[in-house]
Order: structure tokens, then sequence, then C-alpha cells
């Protein structure tokens, strides 16, 4: 017998099948137009500047743009004997372009990065080029400088060529591409950047420490006391969210000087002679001082949250069942603390990491982070291309330490209470 599925239907004659995936879909739409705002939101203030930063960083097209027929001419040179007359004559009008334009200054400064010794006889050329007969240029050109006569110097304009280029980061590594395409060191006098991103999450680790050493027994204190107690004695964890970062770090540069307070009290009850006051400013111990005052209130108040939820009976249970007091922590209290440890360290860290005005006022030669190297090349050298690289090497090991944390803790183990 032949039976057929009689079709539902709803009260205005629509199949339900039908009428639920259009609910379903509306209800999709709805959801997305809620979350609209927070995504355009992330994408101008947060995925569209990494992703110029990231261009910036990698973008190598001036010298492409400023010298375009020298690099056609150059196509099929191999780099290994002095480039053809072509090439000279190629190079002699993109350097007329510019020089009439009055821009040769940038591909000066570009090429002089590149290999030392352009800007002396870019200047030269500039001047005897005037006097240069029509043909034979290559021969003119030579005559100029002996320097031209260098197949490296042709060598280094031609890896200039292509539009992008992963410079910025080799330098940021202190490291550069040589003439045969290796990626080697610079001379270990001018290793700089390497020492920086050490000590930069040196301190950022240190910091940490110092403050999960100071801020767990503070929020445990907070989370035991009576609350009468405890809401004054969170007013004073508190109370440096109410001044200026810039007052903050002003007034540690006060207490630390070899004159200031700090000093005055270690003469007093006699641990250092008045004639032999440690410095501690414009150095390490600065930093690590100021920042760990600063940063202090990020790792308590998330340890203070889960400190708080944890119940006062579990450790008198503990030592109940023959427990020392240390033990009942250690083995019940602590492990339940384990969440805010996670949550308070990472935020400390990551602000550390990325700290900018307390390592530059106290911080001075041997105290300044990679943050300060990023500001300087922002303001003072304006190389926002390798600030740019820098800036993502940073946010990349940030990213890095957060899926480590992640796979051997567990970010689930995060909580803020």
């Amino acid at each position: 017998m032949n039976t057929e599925t009689k079709q539902i239907l709803t009260s205005d004659g629509i199949p339900l099948e039908q009428s639920l995936k259009k609910a379903e879909r509306i209800n999709k739409i709805k959801a997305l137009l809620l979350v609209a705002p927070l995504l355009l939101f992330l994408l101008i203030t947060y995925i569209f500047p990494i992703g110029e930063m990231f261009s910036r960083s990698i973008d190598d097209k001036m010298i492409t743009n400023m010298l375009p027929k020298t690099f056609k001419a150059m196509e099929s040179w191999d780099g290994q004997e002095l480039p053809s007359e072509e090439v000279f004559e190629s190079f002699l009008i993109d350097y007329q372009v510019l020089i009439d334009a009055k821009i040769q200054g940038k591909l000066t400064q570009r090429l002089n990065k590149e290999k030392n010794g352009f800007n002396s006889i870019l200047k030269k050329l500039k001047r005897k080029m005037k006097k240069f007969e029509d043909g034979n240029y290559k021969e003119q050109v030579l005559s100029v400088h002996k320097r031209f006569k260098d197949v490296a110097y042709w060598r280094a304009i031609k890896r200039t060529a292509p539009p992008y280029s992963v410079a910025k980061y080799l330098k940021a590594v202190d490291m550069f591409e040589d003439e045969n395409g290796n990626y080697v060191q610079v001379e270990e006098k001018r290793r700089i950047y390497k020492k920086l991103w050490i000590r930069t999450f040196e301190v950022a680790f240190f910091v940490t420490i110092f403050c999960f050493l100071m801020g767990y027994p503070i929020a445990h204190l907070l989370a035991t006391i009576p609350m009468k107690y405890s809401n004054l004695l969170m007013i004073c964890v508190l109370l440096p969210f109410w001044t200026s970062l810039l007052v903050r770090t002003a007034s540690w540069m006060i207490l630390l000087q070899q004159q200031g307070l700090v000093n005055d009290f270690f003469v007093l009850i006699g641990l250092v002679a008045d004639n032999n006051r440690p410095e501690m400013m414009y150095n390490k111990v600065g930093t690590y001082v100021a920042m760990s005052q600063i940063l202090l209130p990020f790792m308590v108040l998330p340890l203070y949250s889960v400190m708080k939820t944890v119940s006062p009976s579990l450790m008198r249970a503990g030592k109940s069942l023959g427990g020392t007091p240390f033990v009942s922590f250690w083995k019940i209290y602590f492990p339940l603390t384990v969440s805010g440890i996670g949550a308070g360290s990472l935020l400390v860290f990551i602000l550390a990491v990325g700290y900018y005005i307390t390592p530059e006022l106290v911080g001075g030669a041997s105290g300044k982070l990679i943050s300060n190297q990023i500001a300087y090349h922002m303001k003072q050298t304006l190389d926002w291309s390798f600030a740019s690289a820098m800036g993502l090497m940073l946010l990349c090991g940030v990213m890095a330490i957060y899926w480590v944390y992640n796979k051997l803790v567990g970010i689930d183990n995060i909580k803020l209470g």
C-alpha cells in the first residue's frame, strides 16, 4: 500500500520546514548585525593597522620606482663583472630624473644603508655628470670615482631591485644579506638589537616574578581579612590607577637618586656608607623597581578575584585531617589559585614587554627596552619600516608566549574570578 507523508503546514499555509529555515536565517542575520559594530571596530583598530605595519615593514619599492630603467637593464647581468654600457647609460638617465625632481637624496640615503660609500660617490657623480658627453657612459662614470670600478657597489644596487624585502627583519636581529645572498651577522661591535630583545624579555620576566612574590600575599590578605579592612586596603591597591603614570615614574626618579630618600634610609640604618651610595637610577635596578610597583595592581586584582571564591573551610578541613598549615596551603589552597596566577602573570608580562615611559625615564642606556628603540626610529630616524618590523616581531613574540602557555597550562585555566 502506497502512503504519502503528509506535509505539516503553518497557520499561514507555508511548510513548517521552510518556515523554520527562514526563521533560522533571520536569527543569524540579527546575530551578525549585533556583532557587526564590534567586528568593524576590531578591523579598524587592530587588523588594518597590523596589516599596514606588515606591508610597510617589507615594502622596498622606493628604489625600484626610482631606478626603473637601471633595473630593467640589470636583469641579464650576472653580477660577476662590471655591468654593460647599457646599465651605466640607464643609471645616468634615472639619476638625472631624480636630480631634476630634487629627490636624489632619498636614493643616496637608501643606497648608503645598503653599502657605505654611496653618499660621497653619488654626490661627486652629480657634479661631474654635467660635463658628460654623449656615448661612452661607462668609461665616464668609472672616471668619476674609483669605487664605481668596484663591482660590489653595483651588486648593492641590484639587491635593492625587488619591491619587497626582509632586510628590516634581518636588521632587527643584527643580520644582513651579503653579496652572495647569504644571511650573516653584522660585526660584533654593531650587534645591539639581540641584546635589546634579550633584555626586554628578561626585564618582563623578572618584573612578573617580583609582582607575583609581592602580589600573592597582598591578595591573600585582601581575601581573608574582614570586609571593612579589605575595602580600605583595596583602595590602597587601586590608588596608583588614580595617579598619572608620568607622575609615578617621576616620583621614583626622586626616590631612587643617589641623594634620594631610599639612599638616605640605607645610610641611616648603616646598610651603606654615605660616600658609597648605590646607583639605582638609569640602570636595570631603577627599571625593575619602578615597573614592579606600577604593574603590581595588575597581578593583585586577578589573584584577589580568584582567592575570594576559595572557601576558608577548605584550609580548616586540611588542618583537621592532620596537615600542617604549609602542607594544607600547598596541597589545597595554592592549586585553587593557579588560574589567578596565570591571568595575573600573563597580564603583567604582556604589559611589561611593551612598556615605554618608565624604561625611557629611569632605565638609562642599560635599562631601555625594545619599545624605546621602536619609538626612537619612529620619532628620530623616521625609519618607520624598521619600527614596524620590530613592532611586529614584538607582537609575534608575545603571541608565541601566549601559545606556549596555552599548550603547557591551558588557556581555559585563566580566570578572573
